[in-house]
């Protein structure tokens, strides 16, 4: 359980390295871009992918290259939902998106489903709704700066199909897949990056660089403890599932709420339950 708890530990700390970023005035983009270099040279280091000796031209490069573009850019859109809608709220619309990857594999390729899984779908998704549609006063929301959560839950939950899809592919090793989805994410932030320097004119604080390089450490760390704990507790992968997110959405919430002093209306704060609920049947029934 060591390694589940350092993965949550990491995971809530990307958001924690978003939030104080940005208090210190670096852009979301310019603070994300240098997260995939240090993922990328990461992975060599601690996975050690194996490359492949041949056919290249056979590799799922469709699969590699939408979540080349979707890391970056949903990345962007969780920086953005923890600075509109706190981090309570983005890290449970981050772990249910878990949903749409059930819901894609019952409707889209009609796989059989247990009607207690169907339950905490659904109960997941009004936790969704509860958490992430209201805020007190209702300024921010109004001006529709809760689509960012809402982009976060969509969007992890196709990048989740899209990474099983790639783990399917039994040709060349999960950690070279993963290898080429960082660097490809990497040159497509960079151009980002060069779009927003040199087409908004916009400048790059050298700050960026040490708080982009922490926050891929923090990222890679929670990716690389989230497998060893997968490979340690190989006969329980339930408890690996439910510690992961349930820790998530828990730590995430008392950080948020003792540290930068997020209000939860009551709906919110149901919705927390809920979420917690929903992970619960997921997992055991």
């Amino acid at each position: 359980m060591w390694y589940v708890l350092i993965s949550v530990i990491c995971s809530v700390t990307v958001s924690v390295i978003i939030k104080l970023a940005k208090q210190r005035g670096i852009k979301h983009l310019h603070l994300i871009v240098w997260n995939y270099p240090v993922a990328a040279l990461l992975t060599w280091q601690f996975l050690s992918p194996q490359l492949p000796s041949s056919d290249w031209f056979h590799l799922p490069w469709a699969n590699y290259g939408a979540l080349a573009i979707l890391l970056p850019a949903i990345f962007l859109c969780i920086a953005f939902a923890i600075q509109y809608s706190g981090i309570v709220r983005t890290e449970i619309a981050q772990r249910l998106s878990l949903f749409i990857p059930l819901l894609a594999a019952y409707f889209l390729f009609h796989e059989k489903m247990a009607t207690p899984k169907l339950i905490g779908i659904a109960v997941g998704l009004v936790a969704i709704l509860f958490s992430i549609s209201w805020q007190k006063g209702g300024a921010k929301d109004a001006n529709g700066k809760w689509v960012y959560a809402l982009a976060v839950f969509v969007g992890m939950g196709i990048i989740d199909i899209l990474f099983k899809q790639v783990a399917l592919y039994q040709h060349v090793s999960y950690a070279f897949s993963m290898l080429v989805i960082f660097v490809l994410a990497m040159l497509v932030a960079f151009l980002f990056l060069v779009y927003d320097l040199r087409i908004k004119k916009r400048r790059l604080k050298t700050a960026s660089v040490f708080w982009g390089i922490l926050l891929g450490l923090f990222n890679f760390g929670n990716i690389l403890f989230y497998m060893k704990a997968h490979r340690a507790l190989s006969e329980s992968p339930s408890i690996v599932f439910t510690g992961m997110n349930i820790g998530v959405i828990l730590l995430g919430a008392c950080i948020g709420i003792i540290f930068f002093s997020e209000r939860l209306q009551l709906i919110n704060k149901i919705g927390l339950v809920l979420a917690v609920i929903s992970v619960l049947i997921i997992a055991y029934l």
